[in-house]
Parts: structure tokens; C-alpha cells; sequence
């Protein structure tokens, strides 16, 4: 039976406590709330507004197969920037104060292949408790037996070679949200080390969003497009492989950089830290100084600032990461960073060219 992890409650000098302090005065002191403003629905409407637009120039343009494979490329790419800037927000609750705009929202995760309700019991629930402890942190198990992420994971010979095949093998993460993962996370007893128990409407909307999913995303355009079988699922295939990439690489690069630690519980479960120092000592920023990244990556190139306060809406990750920046050396903790996402996807190969050799 597994052991659940158990975190020391904070004592002496909390850094938690402190750093929660100084982020609620600096919100006070400007008048704002911590969820999101006018730029999250500005945002909101540009990403879905391009969604729709390349859908239906895919579907009714009638173009050729290289341009369509462009726009499917496009698509795939967008498809990840409204889970990382809408859908990420609203299932942690943190887009809106209406709980109601939040849940409707959560339900975009449809449109790009991901089931919301699953999404939240495996990220928000236990990845945000249990980031990096392997065999409760199931995001860390990227392909188990293919790609070892963790010193005390069992060394496998292949995996000398995982710097070289992990990358096209993120390129498949979306493609196994849509047809496996979600399923086998629902059915499995247990996510991490906690039990899967489902309410009944959740059994429902598992199957019946998946299945309109897979008719506008493959029956639709089978049916209505001058096009081959093979060519419309060659098209799905190569739209997955471009959202699975972006997703990939963005979680990859925000834990499984050098210098993130992937901490162990003892025999009883007991955690040497804190959750809060766990935390930072588990996760790591990149580009954070970068608008661009910031705009099109929905904050998660500051993954930090999200695990720390994962209902303050990433709009505010820019200005609360001095405070948090500050507030961790103030207490002796180690503040992750990669200055751009190119250093960070050096560093994301490098350490997997470590563990596949050492």
C-alpha cells in the first residue's frame, strides 16, 4: 500500500506565512483583486477568435495540403495557448471571482482534447501537493520506462539516449490525453495516493465530450472536406503533435530543469519540508522577464509565483514575483530561474542527459 506524503507544519520563522503577508498588502495597497481583469478577456477573445478562425478555414477553404498542414500546425499551437491562458486559470479558479464563469470556462479543456474534471485531480490536487515526490506526482511520469526524470527511478539502459527521443515523445502528450490518459486516470483506484471516487454526471461527460471531440476534430472534417481518410487523420495527427510539444516543453521546463529537486518522504511518509518550501525547491521559472512569453505561455513561464498562489490569476505573476524573488533569499531559499526559454530548454536537456547516464 502507498505511503501518502505528509508536509512538517511550518514552525520558527514561516516563510509562508511571511510571504503571504507581503503579497496581500502590496494587492491592498493598489485596490485590485487577486483574479483576473479586463486583459484576461481581451486575451480571451483574441485566442478563441483565432481558434475559430483557423477551424473553419481548415475545414471550408478548400486549400491545399500545405497550406492546410500550415494552419493544422497554427491550430495545434493555439489549441495549447487557450489551456495555458484560459482553461489553466479557470479550473484553479483564479480567472474570475463568479465560480460560475470559472466552471464554464474550464470547459474550453473540451475543445482542445483534455477532460477539465480529470485535469483537476491530477494537476490542481495533486501535482500542486505533491510536485516532483515520485510515485505521488504522476505529472513527472512522462513515459514511464522511456524518460527518467528522478535519481531514485530505476536506470534503464536505452534511457542513455532519452536527451535525443524525449523531445518528439512530448510531441504524443496531447495525442494521449485525447484517446488514453484521461481515461486510464478515471478508471485507475488511485492518482498518486489519492482515491479515485466519481460522481455520476462526471462518467457521463467524460464519454460525451470526448465523442463530440473526436467528431468535430475527425468526423466533421472526414465527411466534409475533399480529402482522403488518411489525410484528415494525418492532419489530426500533426495538430496534436504541435499542441503536445508546446504543452510539453512548457511543464518540462518549469520542473525538470537542473537545480529542481525531486525530494523523497521517509519510511512513514514525512517530508523534510515544509509544502511551501517544497514548493520552491521543486519548481523553477524561465523567461520571466519576457512579455512575449508571459502573453502566449498564461504565466506558467513563472511557475513559482503559480505554485504558491495558484488562485491569484497569472495577470499579476509579473509584479508579485519581486515580492516572492525577495521574500525567498530573505529566508535562505533558493529561487529557480532561467533567464530565457532557450537557457531553460538547455538546462531541460542537459539534466536528462545526466540521469540517462548516470
Amino acid at each position: 500500500m502507498k505511503i501518502k506524503a505528509k508536509f512538517p507544519a511550518s514552525t520558527g520563522a514561516n516563510f509562508y506565512s511571511e510571504l503571504r503577508k507581503r503579497v496581500s498588502s502590496d494587492f491592498a495597497e493598489r485596490g485590485v483583486g487577486i483574479n483576473g481583469n479586463f486583459l484576461m478577456w481581451i486575451k480571451l477573445i483574441v485566442f478563441l477568435t483565432i481558434f475559430i478562425a483557423l477551424y473553419l478555414l481548415i475545414l471550408l477553404s478548400g486549400m491545399s495540403v500545405w497550406a492546410l498542414s500550415i494552419l493544422t500546425l497554427a491550430l495545434g499551437v493555439v489549441s495549447a495557448f487557450i489551456g495555458f491562458n484560459i482553461c489553466h486559470d479557470a479550473i484553479h479558479g483564479s480567472f474570475s471571482e463568479s465560480k460560475r464563469i470559472n466552471r464554464v470556462l474550464s470547459m474550453l479543456f473540451h475543445l482542445i482534447g483534455a477532460n477539465p474534471y480529470v485535469w483537476n485531480i491530477t494537476h490542481n490536487i495533486v501535482h500542486h501537493t505533491y510536485t516532483n515526490i515520485a510515485g505521488h506526482d504522476e505529472d513527472i511520469e512522462i513515459a514511464p520506462g522511456l524518460i527518467r526524470v528522478c535519481r531514485d527511478e530505476k536506470l534503464r539502459p536505452h534511457q542513455r539516449f532519452q536527451h535525443l527521443y524525449a523531445f518528439p515523445l512530448y510531441g504524443l502528450a496531447s495525442l494521449s490525453w485525447v484517446f488514453r490518459k484521461d481515461y486510464k486516470k478515471f478508471f485507475q483506484h488511485t492518482i498518486g495516493s489519492r482515491k479515485n471516487l466519481h460522481p455520476r454526471i462526471e462518467y457521463f461527460n467524460l464519454f460525451f465530450y470526448k465523442a463530440l471531440y473526436y467528431f468535430i476534430f475527425i468526423l466533421l472534417p472526414v465527411l466534409y472536406m475533399d480529402l482522403s481518410w488518411w489525410m484528415v487523420l494525418s492532419g489530426f495527427l500533426l495538430l496534436h503533435l504541435a499542441q503536445g510539444i508546446t504543452m510539453g516543453l512548457v511543464f518540462q521546463l518549469a520542473h525538470v530543469v537542473q537545480g529542481t529537486e525531486f525530494p523523497i518522504a521517509d519510511d512513514t511518509g514525512n517530508m523534510k519540508e515544509a509544502w511551501a518550501e517544497h514548493q520552491i525547491r521543486t519548481t523553477a521559472n524561465f523567461a520571466p522577464h519576457s512579455a512575449l512569453a508571459s502573453f502566449f505561455l498564461g504565466g506558467l513561464n513563472r511557475q513559482i509565483e503559480h505554485h504558491l498562489f495558484p488562485k491569484i490569476c497569472h495577470i499579476h505573476y509579473g509584479r508579485i514575483s519581486v515580492i516572492v524573488k525577495q521574500t525567498a533569499l530573505d529566508f535562505g531559499l533558493p529561487y529557480h530561474e532561467n533567464k530565457t526559454f532557450l537557457s531553460a530548454l538547455r538546462s531541460h536537456y542537459v539534466l536528462l542527459k545526466e540521469l540517462g547516464n548516470s
